[in-house]
């Protein structure tokens, strides 16, 4: 992997709906990825519904820029990379996610990833103009992804070799001492007594032995075993007359 590797840039070529081009621009920066290049917006640009659906996105959407065409707006890339799921009778190199990914981050220069527009995709000439093919495996018999999918899958590939955030790891709490398990299974065993529970009495101890062997699966806190006993009381008073 070159140290020097810029991120590449993502570029939605007649995106339809501002909608889809904000969200488009919440996938990538997930994905810590900034530069969002437009061809020929539909509605124009700004857009006012991709505020919204960007949440929060906003960086991406401030730093857009729009070109008239798709040559203009991949100028200064030196591989460009088509996202389609078919051909379109060009012939190119086909790559995974995965594998453009690896390629991108081995290079010292800037690349593309090219969207098409929502409903079409790419048009031919878009992708003759990319140096290879961008394909997801996906169910033959359903390949339809929306914008932003697309983007969120590209976007996790090249993340996948940058030294991103993971979500902070939250601590279990630790098992209870054993005494506090016993003390609510005698706890549950004297509720469970007093409504009749244990019928037939003949039963009592394989039925027993059944309800021990579920509550020590668990490996419960100190706060689930304090939680459950407050439970297990509350549900053994009588109900308040209102």
């Amino acid at each position: 992997m070159s140290a020097a590797a810029p991120p590449p840039v993502i570029v939605l070529v007649r995106p339809q709906l501002g909608e889809n081009i904000g969200k488009a621009a919440r996938a990538m920066l997930n994905f810590a990825l900034t530069d969002l290049r437009l061809v020929a917006p539909r509605d124009g640009w700004p857009n006012p519904d991709a505020g919204p659906a960007a949440a929060g996105a906003d960086i991406v959407l401030a730093n857009a820029t729009v070109f008239d065409t798709l040559a203009d707006a991949v100028a200064d890339c030196t591989t460009i990379y088509a996202t389609t799921v078919r051909k379109r009778g060009v012939t190119k190199p086909v790559l995974t996610p995965e594998a453009a990914a690896r390629e991108v981050h081995a290079s010292d220069t800037r690349s593309a990833y090219i969207f098409g527009a929502e409903r079409s995709g790419l048009e031919t000439d878009d992708v003759a103009l990319a140096h290879n093919i961008v394909t997801v495996p996906i169910n033959p018999d359903f390949g339809s992804l929306n914008l932003a999918q697309a983007v969120i899958l590209l976007a996790y590939e090249w993340s996948k070799g940058r030294a991103l955030a993971q979500p902070p790891e939250v601590p279990l709490d630790p098992p209870a001492p054993h005494g506090e398990l016993e003390g609510l299974i005698d706890h549950l065993v004297r509720d469970l007594d007093a409504n009749g529970y244990f019928f037939p009495p003949d039963r009592r101890t394989m039925t027993l032995r059944t309800l021990r062997t579920t509550l020590t699966k668990t490996g419960w806190s100190h706060n689930d075993i304090r939680m459950m006993r407050g439970i297990i009381t509350a549900l053994g008073r009588k109900p308040r007359t209102r």
